[in-house]
């Protein structure tokens, strides 16, 4: 919209997922915001994929690592922990390991994930085969529903990233 490649404030996208609809806030002929619905979480162990047990693995150990996740899908895998403090160590280090984890045969995005308020979460993603991003729509996702399917969310949060802060997810 801001380039002239959109002119109404209601668009589609065609993703690997399958066609996402997209609302754009529009102030003084710029984009303020912008709303996608993100469609329905992946909760099934194969189809996230991960040999991790339970649909989806919710609050389980992870093999090699003295942490316990939770897995989503939103149309690619997410691994989400739950953290007291976010350090590097966290993202740069285990990050990666977790990513080529044998219990992901496709390896997976991994959120790092501070609970502020029910409602307020400040998160860190290292994604696959890219390493450490500063936002992640999917990521985001991912970590509202494992939020709320481990008790430690609200089901509308604001999540900050470094790459800025994400409302009513």
């Amino acid at each position: 919209y801001d380039h002239g490649i959109a002119r109404k404030p209601a668009l589609t996208i065609e993703t690997d997922r399958g066609v996402l609809a997209l609302e754009l806030e529009i102030h003084a002929g710029k984009t303020l915001q912008v709303r996608v619905d993100m469609g329905e979480p992946i909760l099934a162990s194969a189809k996230i994929p991960t040999s991790l047990a339970g649909d989806p693995p919710l609050d389980v150990a992870l093999p090699g690592h003295d942490l316990r996740v939770t897995c989503v899908s939103m149309g690619n895998p997410h691994c989400i922990t739950f953290v007291d403090a976010i350090t590097d160590h966290h993202v740069h280090s285990i990050g990666p390991q977790i990513e080529k984890n044998p219990a992901f045969p496709r390896r997976t995005n991994v959120e790092f994930v501070q609970v502020n308020r029910p409602d307020d979460v400040t998160f860190r993603v290292w994604e696959r085969g890219s390493g450490e991003t500063l936002a992640c729509g999917t990521g985001a996702c991912a970590v509202s529903v494992a939020g709320v399917l481990t008790g430690r969310t609200e089901r509308r949060i604001t999540a900050h990233l470094r790459g800025g802060d994400l409302d009513g997810i």
